[in-house]
């Protein structure tokens, strides 16, 4: 069955992820807006919006989760050598908006976006709450790579991430492990399995054990520090993993 939310954000319930669909995988719920209460409301419990320019809001939970620890993400003898040639450096939260807007243009390998400038919107202003991050990847002045998401108490919600330059959002996403690690948290919210994914050392596990790990995670207090802004050539990020 899949659930009708109302319009208004004062109503911020949902129904349980359990009850979600099989066909398709994990879709919940339809309806409702992208309030900020209602989305951290969401993720909190599991559950995304994800939807296309012409749908209403859908909101999803599926079973498997795709998650990846941190401490298991795997970084290839190629991506070791890119980061030894040095000449790149990551940043974190200076450039949120042109990474939304980055993740949000036309790929080869498909038609649209998902990322509509509705949603772009509501993930700035969670950008301006101190909730949504950016990791930055940058040749000089230009920007190359990034990935945006959701911090929650221990928890991070990856949400995309693009590419303008080869490999790199593996170099993001090893940099984004590596703080997670470092301050804690217990895992990176990958959502949905893909082979890229897979590759860093994502996996697949049961909604219900994702939900369990997820209470944990959002419970527990958000680590100072984390997302206090920096600047670090690619080659030290190297020497972090060697």
């Amino acid at each position: 069955m899949i659930f009708q939310l109302n319009g208004t954000a004062p109503d911020i319930t949902f129904p349980n992820p359990a009850r979600a669909e099989r066909e398709p995988d994990g879709l919940l719920a339809i309806g409702g807006d992208l309030h900020p209460r209602r989305l951290l409301q969401a993720y909190a419990q599991g559950i995304f919006p994800w939807y296309s320019e012409d749908q209403p809001i859908l909101w999803w939970s599926p079973d498997p989760r795709t998650v990846l620890y941190p401490d298991k993400v795997h970084v290839s003898r190629s991506l070791r050598r890119l980061l030894r040639r040095g000449g790149l450096s990551l940043r974190m939260d200076t450039a949120f908006a042109a990474v939304t807007r980055e993740c949000a243009a036309p790929r080869a390998d498909q038609e649209g976006t998902w990322l509509s400038p509705e949603m772009q919107a509501a993930y700035q202003q969670l950008h301006h709450m101190g909730v949504a991050h950016s990791i930055e990847l940058w040749h000089q002045q230009d920007l190359v790579g990034g990935l945006y998401g959701l911090g929650i108490g221990r928890a991070f919600f990856g949400e995309s991430m693009f590419s303008r330059v080869t490999s790199a959002s593996r170099v993001v996403m090893v940099f984004l492990c590596e703080r997670l690690l470092r301050f804690g948290y217990r895992f990176l919210d990958c959502q949905v399995f893909n082979p890229h994914l897979e590759s860093m050392g994502a996996e697949e596990i049961p909604r219900a054990r994702f939900l369990e790990e997820l209470a944990t995670a959002v419970s527990a207090p958000e680590p100072v520090g984390m997302w206090q802004p920096l600047e670090l050539d690619c080659s030290d990020l190297e020497h972090a993993h060697a």
